[in-house]
């Protein structure tokens, strides 16, 4: 095997094999994720046992791998949410902009095609907040430039479905 093909092989990301079932329950966690075993078996027709067995195995082979709490941004003082582009000179300088991640303003973090090297989601107090946010990645080495996007009304945030699509 090529360094090439071997480079390739580690990306690849295998999927689980998630039956209807399977799917119904993410479906009903991803709602609410307080929803108990017994609950979510009179849901899909299984007993408490069963449900609290697929759930385990999906927990291990990484499908869910985490259970949290929704929170209300205006309620813990972060109403102003913004999308940032950020601009590098380099793909080293893209990988150091990664340790922002130790950041509570900053929800994601994504690299990206196009014209921006990388894409953040951030939830600041105000626009002073989200300035200064900004005053610390320009202080990156290598930074380029960003442009930011406020949002005005959030119409939909949620994430991936488990539901197989119906185009």
């Amino acid at each position: 095997m090529t360094k090439d093909s071997n480079t390739i092989q580690q990306h690849v990301v295998k999927t689980a094999h998630l039956d209807e079932k399977d799917r119904k329950i993410l479906t009903l966690l991803s709602q609410d994720a307080s929803l108990s075993y017994v609950e979510l078996g009179k849901e899909v027709h299984l007993s408490p046992p069963s449900v609290h067995e697929r759930v385990k195995k999906m927990k291990s082979e990484g499908v869910i791998n985490g259970i949290v709490a929704r929170l209300d941004s205006d309620k813990i003082g972060r109403p102003l949410l913004a999308f940032i582009h950020v601009d590098t000179t380099s793909w080293a300088v893209t990988r150091s902009i990664l340790s922002l991640k130790a950041l509570p303003e900053i929800e994601e973090i994504h690299t990206v095609a196009g014209d921006s090297a990388m894409l953040l989601k951030v939830r600041t107090q105000n626009t002073r907040s989200l300035e200064s946010l900004l005053e610390v990645i320009h202080s990156i080495e290598g930074f380029k430039g960003t442009r930011s996007y406020i949002v005005l009304t959030p119409h939909l945030e949620r994430g991936p479905s488990p539901e197989l699509g119906h185009l």
